[in-house]
This record gives structure tokens, C-alpha cells and sequence, in this order.
């Protein structure tokens, strides 16, 4: 077992809670703002913001916060290795809404036709944004696009954790790409686990290989910026259809602005439409219905 340290701001603990929110929590231990346990590791977060990490593979938990060799780090990502394939997903840390997932590829040709100057990670993009650079891309690149609604969602994660769906689907959405056009050597995936237990959640069924791994491969691989913003122009487009179906704004994330939208949608329209809209399995659904 490692055990690591690192010093963060406000800002990153809220987002580690967030990226760690299917973890047990405890608040109840001295000197700590809490402390939250996975299945094979442990963060403790202190009030001074010095946070402990003990366990396994704490190289790809560590990744989001390790210091870089610049202070400003390129939010543009890099455009080498041409064609390249990548993929990446949206939602996962939203309550409400689907979990999208896109795969896509740029090559050289089409590269010459992209918005190059626009393209950002799309968790830097604004939604308007967005919502105009999609459908741009999708003009112009082959990609496969998977959107899994709510109630399939909530279905699907009684039998799989979040991460074995996030594997299924990004690999299901690189078949389907590699039906649709010829494949380039380099296939990246955002990652969001190890590589192992990436390939062990797909046992059983077919494989897309060979694939690359990479944090933070949105800020790298202009494949994988461009699968982000298509994904999460799909989500948006979800989102917004939800809304009118029924005549509210579905708020985005995990935080205490959800929990007071949800006790309002909660008496409107019932428990038990949570599962039609929302991911239960977060801990919000708990503070929506007071249980």
C-alpha cells in the first residue's frame, strides 16, 4: 500500500469529493474535513487542505491534482500523431441527465476543416459554445455516438459500477466507429481506470484493441477534445428535452443546488420519477427523499 500527500486548494477538494461521490464518506473524525474510502484505496482530506492518499493505483487518483512543469498548462489540445481516434464521456458526474459517450476520429484531411482555434477540453467550454462547435465536428468527422438514458442507466448499474458502464460504453461506441470507417494505430481513451481493469470489466465480450490510455487526454489528443464536445453537446440536447418534457430546468452536477431542485421536482411529481431522470445511486437521492 502507498501512501501520498499533496496540498490542495478549496476548489480541487470540491472537485476530488465529486470525482469520488460512489465512495463511503465520514465527517466525524478530528481535524478532518472528511474522509472517504473506495474499494481499494483511502483520501483523507484535513481542515488545513492537506490531503492523504493511501492505496492502490494512486498514480491515475493523483493524476487531476499532480503539479505540472508550468504554471498554466495549455488548455489547447496538441494536433500530432494524425489520423488519430479518441474517446471520451459526459455526464458521469451529473445527477440528472444521461450518461453520452462518443467516439471519433480527425485526420489530417479533416483536421483542415475544424474550428482548430475553438477546440477546448469541453468541461472549459461554455454551453452555448458548444452548442455551436458540435455540429461543426459532426459534419465533418466520422464518429459513434452512445447516449444512455436514465432509466437504462439505473437498470444497468445493479449489475455494473460506474466504471465497468463508463468501459462498456466506451468500447461499445469504438466498435461501432470501426464499422464506419478505417481505424488509425492510435485509439485514445480519456482514462478513468486502469488499464486492466478496463479490459476485465469487457470480459465476455468482443474487445476493441489496441487502444491507448491517458488521463487528462482531452487537453492532449485533439480526437479526444473533439469526442468530448459531441458528447456533451448530446447531453446538453438530453437535458434540455427532459426540461420540456417536464416543464422544469434540470440542474447540472452533484452539489446542494441539486438536492433543493430535486425536493421540488420530488413533490411534484413523485419518488419514484427519479428514476426515469436521475442517477439514484448518488448520494443526492438520499438527501432528495430524506432516507
Amino acid at each position: 500500500m502507498e501512501t501520498k500527500s499533496l496540498t490542495l486548494t478549496q476548489k480541487q477538494i470540491d472537485d476530488l469529493k465529486v470525482r469520488h461521490k460512489d465512495a463511503s464518506f465520514r465527517y466525524d473524525i478530528a481535524h478532518t474535513q472528511f474522509q472517504l474510502k473506495g474499494s481499494d484505496y483511502t483520501i483523507t482530506v484535513y481542515t488545513s487542505c492537506k490531503v492523504v492518499f493511501q492505496g492502490e493505483n494512486l498514480d491515475l487518483i493523483l493524476s487531476p491534482y499532480a503539479p505540472t512543469s508550468s504554471s498554466k498548462p495549455s488548455t489547447k489540445p496538441l494536433t500530432p500523431h494524425l489520423p488519430m481516434a479518441g474517446s471520451d464521456e459526459v455526464g458521469t458526474g451529473d445527477y440528472f441527465g444521461p450518461v453520452t459517450v462518443c467516439a471519433c476520429i480527425v485526420t489530417q484531411e479533416n483536421a483542415n476543416h475544424l474550428p482548430l482555434d475553438l477546440i477546448l477540453d469541453s468541461k472549459l467550454m461554455k454551453d452555448d459554445v458548444i452548442m455551436n462547435i458540435a455540429p461543426q465536428l459532426m459534419d465533418v468527422l466520422d464518429y459513434s455516438l452512445l447516449i444512455l438514458d436514465n432509466k437504462t442507466y439505473n437498470d444497468t448499474h445493479k449489475i455494473y459500477n460506474l466504471n465497468q458502464i463508463k468501459a462498456r460504453l466506451h468500447n461499445q461506441a469504438y466498435l461501432h466507429l470501426s464499422k464506419k470507417a478505417p481505424m488509425p494505430p492510435l485509439a485514445v481513451v480519456d482514462q478513468f481506470m486502469p488499464k486492466d481493469a478496463y479490459y476485465k470489466a469487457l470480459k465476455g465480450i468482443d474487445a476493441y484493441t489496441p487502444l491507448h490510455f491517458e488521463t487528462k487526454a482531452e487537453q492532449k489528443y485533439l480526437a479526444v477534445a473533439c469526442a468530448s464536445i459531441i458528447a456533451r453537446y448530446a447531453f446538453l440536447h438530453a437535458i434540455e428535452k427532459m426540461g420540456t418534457h417536464y416543464d422544469c430546468t434540470f440542474p447540472k452536477g452533484a452539489g446542494a443546488h441539486v438536492d433543493v431542485f430535486g425536493q421540488q421536482f420530488v413533490k411534484r411529481f413523485g419518488e419514484h420519477v427519479l428514476y426515469d431522470v436521475a442517477k439514484t445511486h448518488f448520494k443526492n437521492t438520499q438527501r432528495i427523499i430524506g432516507s
